[in-house]
């Protein structure tokens, strides 16, 4: 039964496909061309369904992978699965969703955060940076802040993509949430210009770290 749901589910996914978004997508490195609005809806009929989610993570198709993290059981999901969903996990919004949608609801987020963390590859390297910028905002204490900034300064200027950005993330919410460290943030982000020149839509926040903490900074104020 579960084998000919996934089957059709997968037909319903392929009809939704748009080249236009596909084209869009694939600039980001995302090989589908699904609107998430739509995936979405899909998701809300289906509810949450664990066994659907592991049959539908399986097929390794892109779609399905964000549909999966949308009907499963965040809490369910065992430490050694999650490690290994996240090194199957290739794209980045499916590796953002795994992260955001799942790791971080489930009980062995800090374990994987630690070993994460420290992994060679960057992009798993990345999902720990990003559970670290969780915690730098909602559970700071026991984090060893100066030491951070200590691995952004070395490590951020040549980091790729994936890992530079959750770097930046990191030090832009260590100078927002902890006043203590601000000038530090700032002075590291305005000495290694990381995303200084990243293209930013009119009424949006730069990611530049500099600009992104004085902005939220400022709001925090008005």
């Amino acid at each position: 039964m579960a084998e000919a749901m996934v089957n059709e589910l997968m037909a319903e996914l392929a009809a939704l496909e748009d080249p236009r978004m596909r084209e869009v997508n694939e600039k980001r490195g995302d090989d589908h061309g699904v609107n998430l609005t739509q995936l979405r809806a899909v998701a809300k009929r289906l509810k949450t369904q664990q066994e659907l989610a592991r049959e539908l993570w399986k097929t390794g198709d892109t779609v399905a992978r964000l549909l999966a993290l949308l009907v499963c059981r965040p809490k369910a999901f065992d430490r050694d699965e999650l490690d290994t969903m996240l090194r199957e996990a290739r794209t980045p919004k499916v590796h953002d969703w795994l992260v955001n949608y799942v790791v971080k609801k489930n009980v062995h987020a800090e374990e994987l955060r630690v070993a994460w963390f420290a992994d060679p590859d960057p992009v798993v390297a990345s999902a720990g940076w990003a559970l670290t910028s969780e915690r730098v905002v909602k559970k700071p204490e026991g984090l060893d802040l100066p030491g951070l900034l200590d691995a952004i300064e070395a490590q951020m200027k040549d980091a790729p993509d994936r890992l530079q950005w959750a770097m930046n993330h990191t030090l832009a919410q260590i100078g927002i949430e902890h006043p203590e460290h601000r000038a530090r943030a700032l002075d590291i982000g305005e000495r290694l210009e990381v995303l200084k020149d990243y293209p930013t839509p009119p009424n949006c926040t730069s990611p530049f770290a500099p600009s992104w903490i004085n902005e939220m900074v400022r709001r925090q104020h008005a």
